[in-house]
């Protein structure tokens, strides 16, 4: 596995919003699409508290290298992701570590909401509504990709604990307004955000607000 992220993890991560090469606020509902250099950081706000962040990361040098939830689980062997946690992709390289989370936990799980999923769940009136899906899809169009390169992504203050029989539960968030994660790059990666239009479930506390991305260079601050 590709150790290169060890030699970032010394520098200091209480980041001065200010010194951010890169400030934007994502509105409710929408995508958002950025690449983040090796050795760069970046942050993820929840501005309002409980509102669901689906995220992905892909290779900028080959997008066929992407996140993988499965092999990030099996390498930390904890199902969820926090400070420490490093984002690994389908060939086992580390991508990005978690250095800084003040909430506490994010789901990589549940996956993405779809407007077929909530046709199943919810019921045959939700079939049109906006979901990560069509985000990902818009987002990702921008760098060649389709929706045939989506894969289980992770959920950025998405709370969905794990039932004593195994299933997933989707329940209210616990991220307070002004949470935030810090992900350090450890290779060139294009990510790609949904900020999650969903209403039938709490995983937004059924109103989705903005969320904020900053991108911080430790080499000029």
């Amino acid at each position: 596995m590709n150790q290169s992220v060890a030699g970032f993890l010394a520098l200091p991560v209480g980041l001065d919003p200010a010194k951010a090469i890169y400030d934007f606020t994502i509105p409710a509902n929408k995508p958002w699409t950025g690449v983040v250099r090796r050795g760069q950081i970046l942050r993820i706000v929840d501005l309002e508290g409980q509102q669901a962040v689906d995220t992905l990361f892909y290779s900028l040098a080959d997008t066929s290298e992407r996140y993988s939830a499965q092999d990030t689980i099996l390498e930390q062997g904890a199902p969820y992701v926090t400070t420490g946690t490093r984002l690994v992709s389908n060939i086992g390289n580390v991508m990005a570590t978690v250095v800084a989370d003040t909430s506490g936990r994010h789901d990589t799980s549940a996956g993405a909401c779809s407007c077929e999923a909530n046709t199943v769940r919810f019921g045959h009136h939700t079939r049109y509504m906006h979901a990560c899906r069509e985000n990902f899809i818009i987002a990702m169009a921008a760098h060649g990709m389709t929706k045939r390169d989506i894969v289980p992504n992770i959920n950025f203050f998405m709370n969905v604990p794990i039932e004593p029989d195994g299933k997933l539960a989707i329940v209210d968030g616990v991220s307070k307004p002004g949470d935030h994660v810090d992900i350090l790059a450890a290779m060139d990666v294009i990510c790609a955000i949904s900020n999650c239009p969903q209403v039938n479930n709490p995983c937004n506390g059924f109103n989705p607000t903005p969320v904020r991305v900053m991108i911080f260079d430790p080499a000029v601050a």
